[in-house]
């Protein structure tokens, strides 16, 4: 799974510097939309943060320093933002092909996984992702299904 989430982070990081944060920064873009994943159902579990330090940790080259001001970045944009839009059109312009955007919808999907609950409120919040990026509701079941299957768990809730 890091392997994954590896070369799906080094498609995003390919063309930028990683000392700097610039509101468009791609990196930025993605931070921001796990925040809005793990804070949707006002509960921010240690098992989410810890997934989402390490699959940042894991991929990107950063120091300490640099971790945390990414993840600063990406939390005041989130906090700053009205919709989704802003980040999913950065990540659209970077992410050109549909396996790279429903790759992203893994992603979030195994933050969701992280303490083992999914609630409406995170379904809906990946739907409106998903719908922003162009990501199909088939593909976003099939990605929610493979997170739920890779934390062990299962997923038979419809869509």
């Amino acid at each position: 799974m890091l392997d994954r989430i590896q070369a799906f982070l080094h498609t995003l990081t390919s063309s930028q510097p990683s000392h700097e944060f610039a509101p468009d920064d791609p990196r930025v873009a993605f931070v921001a939309l796990c925040f809005q994943v793990m804070e949707a159902d006002g509960n921010v579990s240690e098992q989410e943060q810890q997934k989402f330090r390490d699959l940042l940790r894991e991929r990107y080259d950063l120091t300490e320093d640099g971790l945390k001001a990414l993840i600063e970045a990406g939390h005041q944009a989130g906090s700053e933002a009205v919709d989704y839009y802003r980040f999913t059109s950065d990540l659209r312009r970077h992410l050109v092909n549909e396996e790279d955007r429903v790759e992203l919808l893994g992603i979030l999907w195994d933050i969701v996984y992280a303490d083992g609950q999914r609630s409406e409120i995170e379904d809906h919040v990946i739907w409106r992702i998903a719908d922003l990026l162009g990501v199909s509701a088939r593909d976003r079941v099939l990605e929610r299904q493979q997170a739920a299957a890779r934390a062990g768990g299962s997923d038979t809730a419809g869509d």
